[in-house]
């Protein structure tokens, strides 16, 4: 573990972070997770799938 880190959480246990900062942690790791749930159960939509183009050679 670096020793910067180990600032950091000597730093967060005096002072931790205010109860809407860790709501608004946990809101953003649920809608990512519900997201990949989604994506997981449903399927990703084929009008968002990038199609790759074929290179056509010109012949001379």
């Amino acid at each position: 573990m670096n020793f910067r880190h180990l600032i950091r959480m000597s730093r967060w246990a005096r002072n931790p972070p205010s109860e809407t900062r860790v709501k608004l942690v946990f809101g953003v790791i649920l809608a990512c997770l519900a997201l990949v749930a989604i994506e997981r159960f449903i399927g990703w939509p084929d009008a968002l799938t990038t199609k790759p183009i074929p290179r056509v050679k010109i012949s001379q």
